[in-house]
């Protein structure tokens, strides 16, 4: 190897060693000053903007308190857990479905401590849960008359006098008291009667998908129709084709067959001229004639 070739590139002039030592100091002096001043850009506050976020704060909390409220659990009858009734409350799929197949035989449990015997609950959750049981009246009593000692003295128990109320004004809280009807079914009922405005008959209320016989018949004995002032009138003859179908007994086809009707054949005077129309409900023309303005 030839080193005095090599040692050639080292040699430097005054001039030129001169320069080199400007140059590592400018390099030196740039650094420090990369490290020591702050490059980074001033923040603008801006006032709109925190106005906003203030804003943003304010409906966020608004919108905790609204879930807060819409995931009120109301009193229920244990013995009418659905699937998802029995998720929310935090049952297990193995303890719903001992609760399903315990009421396949027609059986109901009567206390929390018969639920907790039957489906296997753990006692936290028992303990959680039962102040929601809500069971009927009758077996209340059964339980209370059952805690007092038996005396000689005869005893006559009193009937409980029912309260009927107007079903047009219940609420979730009034509908939940009947044996049979859950938060959920008392929800269903009030969709279906906020789609007519009000119910005109109690007989509708078989129309209502969940409901089995025995309960419409359960809640006849709490309620009867009183007040129309809500009901939602049809102008039969001056709907349109759009206007009429969202009535819920009129589908399309039939509320096209009646403006067609309308305009070969006149004015509709009476329930009598709907008839004729093709599609037409004739099973439920007195209930649908409650509802229409001729």
């Amino acid at each position: 190897m030839n080193f005095k070739l090599i040692t050639s590139y080292f040699n430097f002039s005054k001039p030129q060693r001169l320069g080199l030592l400007v140059l590592l100091v400018l390099i030196v002096v740039l650094q420090v000053f990369y490290f020591v001043v702050d490059f980074s850009l001033p923040i603008k506050e801006n006032p709109e903007k925190e106005k906003w976020l203030a804003v943003q704060s304010e409906i966020d909390s608004i919108k905790g308190e609204v879930l807060n409220r819409s995931q009120k659990i109301y009193p229920f009858n244990p013995n009418f857990i659905s699937d998802y009734k029995g998720y929310k409350l935090g049952m297990s799929i193995q303890e719903i479905d001992r609760l399903f197949a315990f009421r396949k035989h027609n059986k109901y449990v009567n206390s929390a401590e018969e639920f907790q015997k039957v489906t296997g609950v753990s006692d936290s959750l028992l303990k959680r849960i039962s102040p929601l049981f809500k069971f009927p009246d009758w077996i209340n009593q059964k339980q209370t008359s059952q805690s007092f000692p038996n005396t000689n003295y005869p005893v006559f128990a009193k009937k409980e006098k029912i309260v009927v109320l107007d079903i047009n004004k219940a609420t979730v809280e009034d509908l939940v008291k009947v044996y049979g009807v859950g938060e959920v079914t008392a929800q269903r009922i009030l969709s279906y009667k906020d789609s007519f405005g009000g119910f005109v008959t109690m007989e509708q209320l078989s129309e209502i998908w969940g409901l089995s016989p025995e309960v419409v018949n359960n809640l006849k004995s709490y309620f009867k129709v009183e007040s129309f002032s809500g009901i939602k009138k049809v102008a039969i003859n001056e709907a349109s084709i759009k206007e009429l179908a969202q009535f819920p007994y009129f589908k399309y086809a039939l509320a096209k067959q009646i403006v067609i009707y309308r305009s070969m054949n006149g004015t509709i005077n009476s329930i009598d001229d709907l008839i004729k129309i093709k599609y037409f409900p004739v099973d439920k023309a007195k209930i649908i004639g409650l509802y229409l303005d001729f």
